[in-house]
């Protein structure tokens, strides 16, 4: 997974993945936006449960905890998330669809086989200021996953079929907006910066690593193409943290 999130990184600084507002044609075979969301994030909930369920420590306290953080994310993104968009959104490449399934099949059998085979954690992890420090992070990233999707909703809720990028598009105001142009992704950065944390595990670090590695890239080119795209869009807005990217 370390040696995946080096490969990605590396790729998506010149190749912008083309799904969502990046969508262009020369990809191959697509799916619809919301079939290929659930199919893309749904190994992510199912694979997850499976490799958890057979392992030896599946029913102890803090390997649960851990699962039902895990899961509060991945149910909503791939159960919930797909059909908040709207149903003439563009389509997704198949190919993006099975890069991510297979990376997702992969990250929930490295991750549940850690918290429920590899790991050792007795109850008293709940009390120790790694695993408290990891959960804070986690609950603030998740929620402003969340908020920031809220409110590219809200904008989306015209609809955008035959709309020029212009019509389809507005400059997201409010919030966290204010500062960046990606705070649904610093959100989940930050999510899975406090999974590493509350795992405390390498299993846990590789995916915060290939987290960063993948959503890093992609959040400077959705700054670039809101830059391009809208001539007074904010000036002193960055693309994922305050002040500095």
């Amino acid at each position: 997974m370390l040696a995946l999130a080096a490969v990605t990184f590396l790729a998506l600084l010149f190749i912008t993945a083309p799904y969502g507002r990046h969508a262009r044609a020369g990809w191959g075979p697509t799916l619809p936006n919301r079939v290929g969301w659930v199919v893309m994030e749904s190994p992510s909930v199912l694979f997850f449960a499976l490799v958890f369920a057979l392992g030896p420590h599946h029913a102890e306290l803090v390997p649960c905890v851990l699962f039902l953080l895990w899961e509060s994310h991945y149910v909503q993104r791939a159960f919930v998330y797909p059909f908040s968009l709207p149903r003439e959104g563009k389509p997704m490449p198949a190919f993006v669809v099975a890069c991510g399934f297979s990376f997702n099949i992969l990250n929930g059998i490295v991750n549940a086989g850690w918290i429920g085979t590899v790991g050792r954690y007795d109850a008293s992890w709940l009390y120790d200021p790694r695993f408290l420090a990891g959960l804070a992070l986690f609950v603030a990233g998740y929620a402003m996953n969340r908020q920031a999707d809220a409110a590219l909703r809200r904008l989306r809720a015209g609809g955008d079929a035959g709309k020029t990028a212009e019509a389809r598009y507005k400059i997201p105001r409010g919030g966290l907006y204010e500062w960046v142009s990606c705070p649904n992704y610093l959100g989940e950065i930050l999510e899975w910066t406090g999974w590493a944390l509350a795992t405390w595990s390498l299993a846990g670090l590789a995916f915060a690593i290939y987290t960063v590695a993948n959503l890093g890239p992609r959040a400077i080119s959705h700054h670039a193409w809101y830059r391009k795209t809208f001539p007074d869009y904010p000036p002193g807005r960055k693309a994922l943290l305050p002040f500095l990217l």
